[in-house]
């Protein structure tokens, strides 16, 4: 079941095959090649991620988490989820140290997200605060589309090493890990964007204003 209340199938792979994937992974990136990230209509984006149980033993989920964050930055992106390199375990790492601009980052209450991996993680909202703005997806190259999203977010985790967290996060921070766990849920972005809102990348300078007012406007959303 997803923050939706929608259900998706679980995760059919066995630890074996987990683990033979995730090898094939860190061998690639080792070898000085980064993996493919895994596009929109692969399975494996629509699968329910199985929880981290230790199906990796520790040496390999740290080479994978390397290999996640790498390809993340290489992208570029600020995160990157497990499915996203064809691997259905719910871990996903976060990162947005990018500039913006000042009035950019106000209207977008963004602020700076150092490095972070989560195991598990969760998300819930907190109060009835949501904010729209557009969001894109590595795995739906070359559109961006409005999602309206709780402003405010519970969430809990783990670390590398098993330690349990709970944090909560606002503005941009909460968009971004509600975008990265979704994928954990077998749903991408598109599935609760205003589809009308959707334009192509190189469109997307007509609408990169602070807020969506513009968009609404000229698209009719």
């Amino acid at each position: 079941m997803n923050p939706n209340g929608e259900s998706t199938a679980s995760a059919p792979w066995s630890t074996e095959a987990i683990r033979a994937g995730v090898e094939e992974l860190v061998r690639l990136h080792e070898a000085g090649v980064l993996p493919p990230i895994v596009q929109l209509g692969h399975p494996v984006l629509r699968m329910a991620a199985a929880d981290f149980t230790g199906q990796l033993e520790p040496g390999l989920l740290r080479a994978f988490l390397d290999t996640m964050r790498a390809v993340m930055l290489d992208a570029p992106g600020v995160g990157l989820a497990a499915p996203q390199l064809g691997i259905p375990l719910r871990i996903a790492v976060l990162q947005d140290l990018y500039e913006s601009v000042p009035e950019v980052a106000l209207a977008r209450e963004r602020e700076p997200l150092e490095y972070l991996e989560t195991v598990n993680p969760r998300y819930w909202p907190v109060g009835d605060r949501t904010v729209a703005f557009y969001e894109g997806c590595l795995s739906f190259n070359g559109y961006q589309g409005v999602v309206e999203r709780p402003a405010d977010i519970d969430t809990t985790y783990r670390d590398a090493e098993g330690t349990t967290h709970e944090r909560k996060f606002s503005g941009w921070q909460a968009r971004i890990f509600q975008h990265e766990t979704d994928h954990l849920d077998g749903t991408v972005y598109i599935d609760k964007a205003v589809t009308r809102s959707l334009c192509a990348n190189h469109e997307y300078p007509r609408w990169a204003h602070p807020g969506i007012a513009a968009a609404r406007s000229g698209l009719g959303f």
